[in-house]
C-alpha cells in the first residue's frame, strides 16, 4: 500500500549547502522530518551542480514522518544574470537597460528550462525567457 502524503514543502536551497539553519530547519522541523537526514541526502544529490546555485526543491512529507524530494533546474533569472554577467537585475526595468543577452543565450536557457516551464514547444519557452529578461531590465540582442 502506498504511503499517505501529509504535506508538500517547497524551498529554494543553494546546491550542496543545505544545513539545519533557516529556511530548511524550521520548515522541516515543524513537520517532524529528520532535518540532518534531508540535508545529507540533498547535498549528495546536488554536489555535481555549480556551488551555491539556487535549486528549487519539492519535499513530500508522508504521515510516518518519512520524506522524498525532487529537485528542479535553477530559476530563469539565475541563468539570465549569469549570461549577462550581472549580480542583480535592473532597478527600473523598462526605463534602463541593466545588461544584454543574445538570442542564442536565450534559446540555450529555454532548452535547459523546457521541462520546468509549461510551454508547448521551444518557441513558447523562448518567449517566456524573453519576458523574464525584459522584466529584469535585460535587452535581448541579435548575434
Amino acid at each position: 500500500m502506498a504511503k499517505k502524503i501529509d504535506s508538500y514543502i517547497k524551498l529554494n536551497i543553494p546546491a550542496g549547502a543545505a544545513n539545519p539553519s533557516p529556511p530548511v530547519g524550521p520548515a522541516l522541523g515543524q513537520r517532524g522530518v529528520n532535518i540532518m537526514e534531508f540535508c545529507k541526502a540533498f547535498n549528495a544529490a546536488t554536489d555535481s551542480l555549480e556551488k551555491n546555485m539556487p535549486v528549487p526543491v519539492v519535499i513530500t512529507v508522508y504521515q510516518d514522518k518519512s520524506f522524498s524530494f525532487t529537485t528542479k533546474n535553477a530559476p530563469v533569472s539565475y541563468f539570465l544574470k549569469k549570461a549577462a554577467g550581472l549580480s542583480k537585475g535592473g532597478q527600473t526595468p523598462g526605463r534602463e537597460v541593466a545588461g544584454k543577452v543574445t538570442v542564442a543565450q536565450v534559446e540555450e536557457i529555454a532548452e535547459q528550462k523546457m521541462k520546468d516551464l509549461n510551454a508547448i514547444d521551444l518557441q513558447g519557452a523562448v518567449q517566456m525567457v524573453r519576458g523574464s529578461a525584459r522584466s529584469m531590465g535585460l535587452e535581448v540582442v541579435e548575434g
